[in-house]
């Protein structure tokens, strides 16, 4: 996070509370099982099996396979670093997004379900680095993690003692996009997503447009 440009750091924070507001709806929907975090659903799987409450594990096993299969389209569509690649995986999450409002309008669930989680998964290929996950936006444990390091730099007294603020942002983009998720949620339900797509399609747009300049 550190590493980015002042332009790239403004995309991570709104591509986090972008994260954050999907997910909020997902876990509303399915009763605290997330579709972007999936350390937390890989223990509520293997809680569910040592349970014996075998169709609730299959349940969270599913959204695992599909997570992992949206994390190799968002590879694929990246193709490689840069802007124009960055464009492609957000018009794709666009994408995702709005057939998972066009599913969640006519009352298939499951199918909306399932693009949301795919639509996260893919939206971890923006900041690639190296072929890998340069930022992770729809998971804040290793960004914590780096929150408490710079901290514990800052109280040694070296280095920047103000590293710690772009981790701290970038939580907080997550935090409130899940808090506006939640209050949207109570009226509209997974309708919701339509205005997730549309702002992942204005990101995709401003993104090339930006970097063709």
């Amino acid at each position: 996070m550190r590493a980015l440009s002042p332009p790239d750091r403004w995309l991570a924070l709104l591509l986090a509370a972008l994260a954050g507001y999907v997910d909020s709806l997902g876990f509303l929907h399915l009763g605290g099982v997330f579709v972007s975090f999936m350390s937390g659903n890989t223990t509520r799987m293997a809680v569910s099996l040592a349970e014996g409450r075998w169709a609730a594990a299959m349940e969270v096993a599913g959204i695992l396979v599909l997570f992992v299969l949206g994390a190799m389209i968002g590879a694929l569509a990246a193709g490689r670093e840069g802007a124009r690649a960055r464009s492609r995986v957000l018009m794709v999450e666009a994408l995702l997004l709005a057939g998972a409002a066009i599913a969640a309008g006519a009352g298939i669930a499951p199918l909306a379900i399932g693009l949301m989680v795919m639509a996260m998964a893919i939206e971890n290929s923006v900041f690639l680095r190296d072929g890998e996950v340069g930022v992770s936006l729809t998971y804040m444990t290793g960004t914590l993690v780096k929150l408490g390091q710079a901290l514990a730099s800052a109280l040694r007294g070296g280095g920047d003692p103000w590293a710690f603020r772009p981790y701290l942002v970038l939580w907080l983009g997550l935090a409130g996009g899940a808090l506006i998720g939640a209050l949207v949620y109570g009226g509209l339900g997974l309708v919701a997503l339509w205005p997730a797509a549309g702002f992942a399609l204005v990101l995709s747009v401003v993104t090339r447009i930006s970097r063709a300049a």
